[in-house]
């Protein structure tokens, strides 16, 4: 298959035909907009694009007599080209579902131009739990994890392991807020305290020294990661380098952040995540099909996300035809809240009114290298919180969909 690369709005963006369109032909086409540059490209990026085109593979859609195509553009971490990306897409580019993976303010902002243009966003790289709380809407479903999720699952595990004064290192935007948000409020609900907290700038932040020193003069035995990606990896490069004695909590810590910066640095770190790619024999089918199209790296829970929420998509499509579902987004989310979800990914799941995805969450500890065969054998299964008590409630989202 061909990749063509035209630009758009000033970003790089490519189109992959996955089958040459066909007179007569009923078509889809996706979208995805990921970051592909900058701090997150290695835990959405690249390989979020072919966990896509796996899942069109996998979906069968093709051969049924669907064409679909794939348009990708990197939105820079930034909301504004974000939506002016979406605009584009949706009034001029013939996209009819966007997947999108990095940034949660970008996400927000993509959500309110889908709900504006009765399109379909899946939210399966952003984090902010706000996706299905306040910000929810009819045409946004939020598929991978959330900052609810994570801080739940990391927060107060920490906390009952005595880690009870908290500063928190928190990025300063809309993902940063939330995670930092969330985690307070079950540190505390642990019995902890919050002793103190900085927000960075992003992006943009590459020391972090005086802000790790600043939480061990606060007293704190825990330091928060309200942060990701690149960001992360250097809160913990200079951890280490200087001495910090307060655990580190890597709030959002994905597979190829631990590959970044090695079993000698990482071993010890406790993080949760929705998906693993050596979790059981489905995560292993999955990952073994993704691996020719992108060898180099395993798949994190953002990039299986992505694959999870295409497939489930395209089984829409194939339940009540590709008209039905580009004709209105918000219908084609009420037909996906309808169905099911089943995959390698997540196995057997539900999608619930305010658009959240439900399936289980998992406690990890980073492997000592001793411990570890080889190559991203990096995880060792802590504790799995089941998929009712991984998110939260339904009705304490103040999502306007959800009537209390």
């Amino acid at each position: 298959m061909s990749l063509s690369r035209r630009a758009l709005l000033g970003t790089a963006a490519a189109t992959v035909p996955l089958l040459h369109a066909r007179a007569q032909r009923p078509s889809i086409r996706i979208g995805v907009l990921t970051d592909l540059s900058g701090l997150y490209q290695d835990i959405v990026g690249p390989l979020l694009v072919e966990s896509v085109r796996l899942a069109v593979t996998d979906s069968g859609i093709v051969a049924r007599g669907t064409d679909v195509e794939i348009v990708v553009a990197d939105h820079q971490n930034k909301p504004d080209i974000g939506s002016n990306i979406t605009r584009e897409w949706f009034d001029r580019g013939g996209v009819d579902v966007i997947l999108d993976g990095g940034s949660s303010a970008v996400a927000l902002a993509v959500s309110g131009v889908a709900k504006d243009k009765n399109k379909v966003l899946l939210a399966t790289g952003a984090a902010s739990s706000d996706l299905s709380g306040k910000s929810c809407n009819a045409n946004c479903i939020h598929w991978s994890y959330d900052t609810y999720m994570l801080s739940k699952s990391t927060g107060a595990a920490m906390v009952k392991a005595g880690g009870d004064k908290w500063f928190f290192i928190t990025a300063d935007y809309a993902f940063g807020h939330a995670l930092a948000r969330d985690a307070g409020t079950f540190v505390e609900q642990a019995g902890g305290k919050v002793v103190g907290g900085v927000r960075t700038p992003f992006p943009g932040t590459t020391d972090f020294s005086s802000y790790l020193l600043q939480a061990q003069a606060n007293g704190a035995n825990v330091i928060g990661l309200a942060n990701a990606g690149g960001d992360t990896i250097n809160c913990i490069k200079q951890a280490r380098e200087f001495g910090i004695k307060a655990t580190l909590g890597g709030l959002l810590v994905s597979l190829a952040d631990i590959h970044s910066l090695g079993l000698d640095v990482a071993q010890g770190l406790t993080m949760s995540e929705s998906f693993y790619w050596d979790l059981n024999d489905r995560t292993r089918a999955f990952t073994a099909r993704l691996a020719p199209l992108y060898p180099s790296r395993k798949p994190g829970m953002q990039q299986a996300g992505s694959y999870s929420a295409a497939l489930h998509y395209l089984k829409a499509v194939s339940a009540v035809g590709a008209a039905k579902m580009k004709s209105d987004g918000a219908g084609a989310v009420e037909v996906m809240k309808s169905m099911p979800t089943d995959d390698d990914v997540f196995g057997p799941g539900t999608i619930r009114p305010d658009g959240r995805k439900l399936h289980p969450a998992f406690l990890f500890r980073v492997k000592k290298p001793s411990e570890s065969k080889g190559p991203w054998d990096y995880y060792s299964l802590v504790g799995t919180t089941p998929a009712g008590e991984a998110f939260r409630p339904m009705t304490e989202g103040g999502c306007p969909l959800v009537k209390v």
